[in-house]
């Protein structure tokens, strides 16, 4: 049985944040329980043919289900062959979770989660379009200790509009202070058909200034050193075992499956896109139709750029026996050159 990972997502939010492009939606609340049944379909349908090394539920905002429809996921997902010790993550907002929903991931396998906070000033938050404060966020983050979970991660963002070095400091320190296993910090990175894209092309965005992003990133590095974070990627920081498995195999361009609407797979060499239209989705699984809107048939060329690209972004680097073994040539046949130049 082949060993791969498994994306499911889930489209809805309960308000869409200015920054985000994701296929994730505000208003169609109404959906969310034939979603989650269609979605149970094709986990059983194609999830069931493989073993399962790791689960990444994402958004969206997961815990924005109902504790109904959680559930019902889970039990589908529990249906599966899962590897011994499997990591399995569900990302969660506060201002969507409480204890209820908590212990039903938790019963259902979940044994990670990535709580989206991005910093811990109330007037940034609202800023950015986040539905929470900085003590709902706490409050949910002892919540989920209580109820059992030993291994969470903390979203940052910096390069936010109007925010200060200074503040960025303040949100490493006191996110580091709480010990979660897991820390990402992002730089916000204004995309296309976003809100914030929308006020950037009108000039009424204040963003802090190249120099001063820079600052934060050198700062980010140095603050969470101190607490004991290790960083192994770009935005990525954890205490040592506590490195995110899931995000890994993206990274190192193995074998994944996704599932639910707009996800996206890479199984041997070929990129294989879900239709992003929720309702469509819905109505094609219990048609019994495909939801596969592409499929890309990666060339060798195509497999070894996004290797070397993706393999990059961590510390780690590339493993020239890994890129031999996989390519079954030299790396120094194709980029000795830029090797020398570096």
């Amino acid at each position: 049985m082949k060993e791969i990972s498994l994306y499911i997502h889930i489209p809805f939010c309960k308000q869409k944040c200015f920054y985000c492009d994701f296929p994730s939606y505000a208003s169609i609340d109404y959906l969310k329980e034939d979603y989650v049944d269609a979605l149970c379909k094709e986990i059983e349908d194609k999830a069931i043919k493989y073993k399962i090394k790791s689960i990444f539920i994402g958004g969206g905002t997961p815990s924005y289900l109902e504790m109904n429809q959680i559930d019902k996921l889970m039990k589908s997902i529990n249906k599966l062959n899962v590897s011994k010790d499997m990591e399995f993550t569900m990302e969660c907002n506060p201002g969507t979770l409480n204890k209820e929903k908590l212990e039903t991931m938790l019963i259902g396998g979940v044994n990670r989660i990535s709580m989206g906070l991005q910093a811990v000033q109330n007037s940034l938050l609202k800023d950015i379009g986040r539905i929470h404060s900085f003590n709902q966020f706490k409050d949910n983050f002892n919540l989920a200790r209580e109820v059992g979970f030993k291994n969470i991660n903390v979203d940052l963002m910096f390069g936010l509009p109007n925010q200060k070095v200074e503040e960025w400091v303040e949100s490493l320190e006191e996110i580091a202070k709480l010990k979660p296993e897991h820390i990402s910090a992002y730089s916000l990175i204004i995309e296309e058909n976003t809100a914030f894209y929308n006020l950037w092309e009108r000039n009424k965005l204040i963003l802090p200034t190249e120099d001063e992003e820079r600052e934060m990133y050198s700062i980010t590095k140095k603050i969470l050193k101190k607490y004991g974070y290790n960083q192994y990627e770009i935005s990525n920081y954890s205490i040592e075992g506590y490195e995110c498995y899931h995000n890994k195999i993206y990274w190192k361009c193995n074998d994944y499956l996704g599932v639910g609407s707009a996800s996206s797979s890479f199984i041997e060499g070929k990129r294989i896109k879900n239709i992003e239209n929720v309702k469509l989705y819905i109505d094609k699984i219990n048609s019994k139709e495909s939801v596969i809107e592409e499929i890309i048939n990666n060339t060798k060329e195509d497999n070894i750029e996004e290797f070397i690209f993706m393999g990059l972004r961590m510390n780690d680097g590339i493993n020239i026996k890994d890129f031999e073994k996989r390519f079954n040539m030299d790396i120094n046949s194709i980029y000795k050159n830029i090797i020398e130049k570096i």
